[in-house]
């Protein structure tokens, strides 16, 4: 049946699909989901034109798009993405984590992309919008959940590049999810890429553009192929200071017991401002542990380890929520980090943000969202 709901001042038309999966189809795809690969019933898509605004919200079957060959997306990559997950907590009900902070950075891509903003009450009704209609569709096994994907493609028809696109769409899809690395959590391999650069001082790099990831894959190509799992990126003009893996935030931490603290490298323009990063910010102190954002140089990073004053490392972002990092490779050589395990702050930390999506702890943040 199809119905139409109003909020934040658009009329969502509700278009069912007469396809929906049965509850023990839905029941067998969650079994094993992998990440990415299975995707719910329906999307969300809201259209926007310049002079015009947000217009033609509505809820649809999950299908394909139809595009011109001429759409603007397709050759100037004018598009941006967001991530994050729903929950399923004890009480049966569902949650998010933070949806307003990936609200306001999908703005500051958007910005950052010459696109439109969209409505912060907008992206949250989207979200909602959507459990309301897929909300089976959240796992409710440890490690599962509802991977939540809104992006941004300009529309425009047309070759020319002389401005950015005045047409645009946003859509929000769903997938189930197991753990993002396979084994679940486990010290990954990295390498450290002195040939490539991700992102340049006045770049694109604290954005959530599509253009970044493209051109990382030739680099994660070459980590893959030194038997590493996943790539570390350093600075565009030394090839010296850390980054970020992947599109993971990094943390080091240097001491052990009541004396352990923690560093992840500064914001400087290159780096994604990731929203767990910045979590971790805060939940570290209330832990006692000390968290402070600085630089760190390649030197620094294998001298540390050498000495045992660093002791752990480990990665964050919402689809892996945090990963032990358990040894280093580059041109020069490789070191391990303590015995190559995960460490005791590492997996304290997990637990503790774990806990906290999952509605196992206390939040004591205001940065679980009920749906």
């Amino acid at each position: 049946m199809d119905t139409n709901t109003t909020t934040s001042g658009l009329t969502f038309d509700i278009q069912l699909s007469d396809r929906r999966r049965t509850p023990s189809e839905r029941e067998a795809l969650l079994e094993n989901p992998g990440f990415g690969q299975v995707f719910t019933d329906h999307m969300v898509t809201i259209r926007y034109t310049e002079g015009k605004g947000w217009h033609d919200a509505r809820l649809e079957p999950y299908g394909p798009l139809s595009l011109d060959p001429a759409t603007a997306s397709l050759h100037y990559a004018q598009e941006i993405f967001e991530g994050l997950k729903a929950y399923r907590h004890p009480d049966g009900s569902l949650a998010t984590f933070r949806p307003e902070a990936n609200a306001a950075r999908f703005n500051r891509s958007a910005a950052r992309m010459a696109m439109p903003d969209l409505p912060e009450e907008l992206f949250l009704a989207s979200i909602g919008l959507l459990l309301e209609h897929d909300g089976a569709w959240v796992p409710d096994k440890p490690d599962f959940s509802l991977y939540l994907r809104p992006f941004m493609i300009a529309t425009d028809v047309g070759l020319g590049v002389n401005s950015p696109s005045r047409s645009y769409l946003y859509l929000l899809i769903a997938s189930p999810v197991g753990s993002y690395f396979s084994g679940g959590v486990k010290p990954v391999t990295v390498w450290l890429s002195k040939d490539y650069t991700r992102a340049a001082p006045g770049g694109t790099g604290a954005a959530k553009f599509a253009g970044n990831y493209a051109a990382s894959f030739l680099a994660q190509a070459q980590a893959v192929e030194q038997g590493c799992d996943q790539v570390v990126w350093l600075d565009a003009r030394e090839h010296r200071w850390v980054e970020e893996m992947g599109g993971m935030n990094l943390w080091f931490v240097f001491g052990s017991g009541e004396d352990a603290r923690l560093r992840t490298p500064a914001l400087t323009g290159t780096l994604l401002p990731g929203i767990t990063r910045e979590s971790l910010l805060s939940l570290a102190p209330e832990l006692g542990l000390e968290a402070e954002e600085g630089p760190l140089s390649v030197e620094e990073w294998r001298e540390a380890v050498e000495s045992g004053e660093m002791t752990e490392v480990f990665a964050c972002g919402t689809a892996a929520v945090i990963t032990p990092v358990g040894r280093v490779k580059s041109h020069d050589g490789e070191f391990r980090i303590g015995d190559g395990a995960p460490g005791p702050v590492t997996m304290r930390l997990r637990e503790e943000l774990v806990g906290l999506q999952t509605g196992h702890r206390a939040d004591k943040h205001g940065w679980i969202t009920r749906f």
